[in-house]
């Protein structure tokens, strides 16, 4: 017999077995969050949805966004990687980054961030979510009315720009950053609060050598 496929009721526990057979109104995360997977994963549209590996210039990218935003932040914010983000039931991306605030929040017993406490949130795009980065999370993000999205791209030359985008709140969809739409070499923005980042140093591009090297 083949793999059974899941005809369950709204309250089913997902198992390792079934997770790949959502019913017909998807997945809630109450269903899915205890989901022990030898993968990273994302709720999306009730959908369990693999999360492509990344590389480590996209991790090092990450962190260090993540370590700028951290030492420029302001009261009452704080910023955590890779943390889920409950938009509704059926779907729970992961940002690379986020910028929220934590005003209310249950910090110990909290699971997933809540889409309206979100500040910022930022995509480091990869080659396997160029798609979702670009289309899918900004749509997403843009229809909570996130004020603002970052989506990060690496060039062929291996230098990164930073795609700024500020909320159009009667439209709920992002536009470009009227005063600098893409930052190349260094990123300048006083959103969602004032910070500078030197670009060129997040992947080694304009550091100086401490060393020689050996022949």
């Amino acid at each position: 017999m083949g793999a059974v496929m899941a005809t369950s009721g709204r309250d089913e526990r997902v198992t390792e077995d079934n997770w790949m057979f959502p019913p017909a109104d998807g997945w809630r995360f109450d269903q899915v969050k205890h989901l022990d997977l030898p993968f990273d994963w994302e709720l999306v549209d009730g959908v369990v949805v693999v999360r492509g590996q990344t590389r480590l210039w996209h991790n090092v990218v990450r962190d260090k966004i993540a370590r700028h935003l951290e030492l420029a932040r302001v009261e009452p914010f704080e910023v955590v990687t890779e943390q889920c983000v409950m938009y509704d039931d059926h779907n729970t991306p992961k940002p690379d980054v986020i910028v929220y605030d934590p005003t209310g929040l249950d910090f110990f017993d909290l699971e997933c961030v809540p889409v309206d406490k979100l500040a910022l949130a930022v995509e480091v795009v990869s080659p396997g979510s160029r798609q979702d980065d670009r289309v899918r999370k900004p749509a997403l993000f843009a229809s909570a009315l996130v004020p603002y999205y970052w989506r990060v791209e690496i060039g062929r030359d291996r230098s990164l720009a930073v795609h700024e985008f500020w909320l159009h709140h009667r439209h709920r969809e992002y536009i470009e950053a009227p005063e600098t739409p893409v930052h190349r070499k260094v990123l300048v923005t006083e959103h969602p609060y004032p910070i500078e980042i030197d670009l060129r140093t997040l992947l080694g591009f304009g550091r100086p050598h401490t060393g020689t090297m050996s022949t």
